[in-house]
């Protein structure tokens, strides 16, 4: 336990540190953010703000776990080394896309093809790693992820053949990501929002390392991860980053995390749902990212079954609610309430489900 809250203290002070360092070198080098033509006229004001903070985060997040370890003198498992591959490895995709909008000056960055390429490559290499028996644990002989879908747990009948199992995986990766790179569109949203979703998965695998099953023990009590209390360290350190980058991500931005920090966060929060065998969940506890997903193929969808219609202002979401006439913070604040609420669902139904079973 002590490990988890050095790493999660440590990325916070890096974090918030590190990225009032980043505002300045990168304004110094005019590394700003290019702004939508199409979006609202409010958020013009914000064109040349420093982008790709999400490199803070990153680097905060991945120093926080390893300082962590250094000091209780145990060696990274498996797993964590997956999470922080797949939270790296995403975060270099939506660098190379902040990049290309900074040197182009344009606001777009990567072709959806490119950045697409890019997610599934990571992603599936992901997965055929988490699911390899190369990568299962001495002490309890499970892999880092199952080939069950799984809730709470896994579901002991809906197990799947590993190259579909490994098309799971892809589609929560590149779902999630995408989800919390277009909640990132006002200031503190998705930052806000991320704090809460990887605060509650520290308590997840927290509380899955105090009633780990045994090896060879399998009942409704238990939880069969395998290295639940390195992925809490990890969860926590990403906790703290985000925290830390909300002091200067919070209206009015001085800097944003770009898809940078973006499809790097939604991809270890798939990761940690992964991991943890609580995917499902992740649709409780990450709603508002899903409820920003939902809009944009809601409108896509209208928009082309009715020829031109509109069935939001805008999508995603907090825009269609900023054209109605509220203020970016009024969104952000209750748009980060509908967060909470999601979040205490998705709790309170995780240990429900424990209490249930005693």
């Amino acid at each position: 336990m002590r490990a988890i809250l050095l790493g999660g203290g440590l990325a916070l002070v890096l974090s918030l540190l590190g990225t009032r360092v980043a505002i300045r070198v990168l304004s110094a080098k005019g590394y700003g953010q290019e702004i939508r033509d199409d979006g609202p006229t409010s958020h013009h004001t914000k064109r040349g703000t420093p982008t790709m903070g999400g490199i803070v985060i990153i680097a905060a997040a991945v120093l926080g776990y390893l300082f962590a370890k250094l000091v209780t003198w145990t060696p990274p498992s498996a797993s964590a080394w997956l999470l922080l591959f797949l939270f790296v490895g995403l975060g270099m995709v939506g660098f190379l896309d902040d990049f290309i909008k900074i040197y182009k000056q344009r606001s777009l960055g990567l072709r959806s093809k490119a950045k697409m390429i890019g997610q599934t490559v990571i992603a599936l290499t992901f997965g055929a790693l988490a699911l390899s028996p190369w990568l299962e644990s001495a002490a309890n002989g499970r892999t880092p992820a199952s080939n069950h879908v799984s809730f709470l747990r896994d579901i002991a009948w809906l197990g799947l053949p590993a190259v579909v199992a490994v098309l799971l995986i892809w589609f929560i990766i590149a779902g999630t990501s995408n989800g919390m790179n277009l909640t990132d569109g006002l200031d503190g949203l998705a930052a806000g929002a991320s704090t809460m979703v990887f605060g509650a998965y520290t308590l997840v695998c927290i509380w899955q390392f105090n009633q780990l099953c045994g090896p060879g023990q399998v009942n409704e009590y238990c939880y069969e991860v395998r290295d639940p209390l390195d992925l809490g360290i990890v969860a926590a350190a990403i906790t703290g980053a985000c925290f830390g980058f909300l002091w200067w991500n919070a209206s009015p931005a001085r800097i944003f995390m770009g898809d940078t920090g973006s499809l790097a966060l939604g991809g270890a929060l798939a990761g940690l749902a992964i991991l943890t065998r609580t995917e499902l969940l992740l649709v409780i506890l990450g709603g508002l990212f899903l409820l920003e997903t939902l809009s944009v193929m809601l409108q896509v969808g209208f928009f082309k079954a009715t020829k031109g219609r509109r069935l939001f202002r805008m999508a995603p979401l907090h825009h269609h609610f900023e054209m109605l006439g509220w203020e970016q913070v009024t969104v952000v604040i209750r748009f980060w309430i509908i967060t909470g609420t999601f979040v205490a669902a998705g709790m309170g139904i995780f240990y429900a489900e424990w209490v249930a079973n005693l």
